[in-house]
């Protein structure tokens, strides 16, 4: 019902984390920067906050009028919405930066590899 609430503040803070890290980072041109990575992590959490949202939407649960929740129109669907947004939205946070740790070791990899080609170049 409101499961994507979760992943989308996660966006959000990562983006306003982003922001941060780069006004104070040196650019090289050996590395990725990691505002550039947090970047990665800011589309992957909303991305997964989008399709949740497409989906409440197309069951009906999302509508474009005052409440907007269709859940928060009474206290019992209330509380099932909050434990939708304990366990899946909390699930698609934690699957999003699985998802990104993979990719920075993946980046990792990479950059070190590259860095060894060039050092034996």
């Amino acid at each position: 019902m409101a499961c994507f609430i979760v992943p989308a503040t996660g966006a959000v803070i990562s983006h306003i984390c982003q922001r941060q890290v780069k006004k104070r980072e040196a650019h090289t041109n050996e590395r990725i920067a990691f505002s550039t990575k947090l970047g990665w992590l800011t589309r992957l959490l909303g991305g997964g906050a989008f399709l949740l949202a497409f989906e409440h939407v197309w069951h009906g649960e999302v509508v474009p009028w005052f409440p907007f929740l269709t859940a928060t129109s009474d206290p019992t669907s209330t509380s099932e919405m909050l434990h939708e947004m304990a366990t899946a939205g909390t699930t698609m946070l934690l699957l999003c930066v699985a998802v990104w740790g993979v990719m920075l070791a993946i980046a990792h990899h990479l950059e070190t590899k590259a860095i060894t080609a060039q050092e034996d170049a």
